[in-house]
């Protein structure tokens, strides 16, 4: 109980009675549902409502959690990556409407008709009718050979020649990782470098958001522990496991502090407010907006009167990661965590309801 008030007067010493009394909360659902690390933000455009880093780095260390704790976030990359082509969008490398097939003509005629007239907004928005592989009954990927940038590409080559999948009235969309590979191959070619290049120049360079590629590199330091979970039994994963996104990196193998995600969230909450930053405010409503049911980066939610951004990662399911950006309200509510189940959904699903509840979302 010490540590625990000790970690409360850190994160919480500014902030509202309340907001100390939501945090206790959040930290009776992280035990409740047996979520080894939990940290969570609300935000709006110009300060931190609330902030809290709660639990343990993992179920095996003596650790606690910090608000230095880096977190893997799985596909909330996506919306970093559909913004870093945004960067280059503006600055006229390629528009949203330029056909794959304008940079890569070379792979039409081994490629599937259906995608010869495929752009990167129906790319990024899943639009395009390419395969998910997303890890479960993906056509079998052959072995490729070289740099990340080069696997990628023969990926993508590879991608365009499997069978499209066609959306219907269920099914609007289909949520591809492929496609995001395909969309970073049009900026890779656009700007003549590659993505981790990218990465590096918008999010660290321009922005200083100190962004970095894959897991958490708890190996070399204190830091957060993804874990898998069999038989409902948690098992920590060390950053030195060997896994392999099968050349999707661009739609989910970050991982980032929640301070510094957090600015990043800033951004698009005074973009979505009409103030230009380092994007333009119109691309800000063309990212959240620009697209029926899922935009460039972000689901595109109306319900009940609400207007949502919202996005989800699972870090290969070892991490779970939700961010909700309240358009109306120009407020975003994110939650961190490093394990996922149904354990840690139900427990994300009941700090967010609470979360909504105390800022009227």
């Amino acid at each position: 109980m010490t540590r625990f008030i000790f970690i409360t007067c850190i994160s919480f010493c500014f902030l509202p009675v309340y907001g100390q009394k939501t945090s206790l909360f959040a930290d009776s659902i992280r035990k409740e549902y047996k979520i080894p690390e939990l940290s969570y933000a609300v935000v709006n455009g110009s300060s931190t409502v609330e902030l809290a880093a709660l639990g343990k780095h993992s179920i095996g260390l003596p650790d606690t959690a910090t608000l230095n704790d880096r977190f893997h976030i799985g596909s909330n990359t996506k919306a970093m990556t559909a913004f870093m082509i945004a960067k280059y969008v503006e600055k006229g490398k390629l528009n949203w409407t330029t056909k794959f097939f304008d940079l890569f003509p070379d792979w039409k005629n081994t490629s599937k008709p259906a995608y010869w007239n495929i752009t990167l907004q129906d790319l990024l928005s899943h639009k395009a009718g390419i395969q998910p592989f997303q890890g479960e009954n993906d056509p079998e990927i052959p072995v490729f050979k070289g740099t990340k940038a080069e696997k990628r590409k023969q990926f993508g080559q590879f991608v365009l020649t499997v069978e499209p999948v066609k959306p219907d009235v269920q099914n609007p969309f289909i949520y591809s990782n492929a496609g995001y590979t395909l969309a970073t191959l049009m900026v890779e070619k656009a700007t003549r470098k590659t993505w981790e290049q990218l990465v590096e120049k918008v999010f660290n360079k321009d922005l200083k958001l100190n962004v970095k590629l894959s897991w958490p590199e708890n190996q070399k330091q204190k830091d957060t522990w993804g874990h898998s979970t069999n038989n409902d039994t948690l098992t920590p994963v060390a950053s030195v496991n060997d896994y392999q996104l099968d050349y999707t990196e661009p739609a989910g193998d970050l991982n980032i502090k929640l301070t510094d995600y957090i600015k990043f969230i800033r951004l698009n909450l005074n973009g979505l407010e009409g103030r230009d930053n380092y994007l333009k405010a119109e691309t800000y409503t063309f990212i959240h907006k620009g697209s029926k049911d899922y935009a460039m980066g972000w689901f595109n939610v109306y319900e009940k009167g609400k207007e949502l951004s919202v996005h989800l990662g699972t870090g290969a399911f070892t991490y779970f990661t939700v961010v909700h950006i309240d358009r109306q309200k120009l407020i975003a509510y994110i939650i961190f965590t490093n394990a996922f189940n149904p354990g840690t959904q139900q427990g994300v699903r009941l700090l967010m309801r609470k979360l909504k509840e105390n800022y009227g979302s």
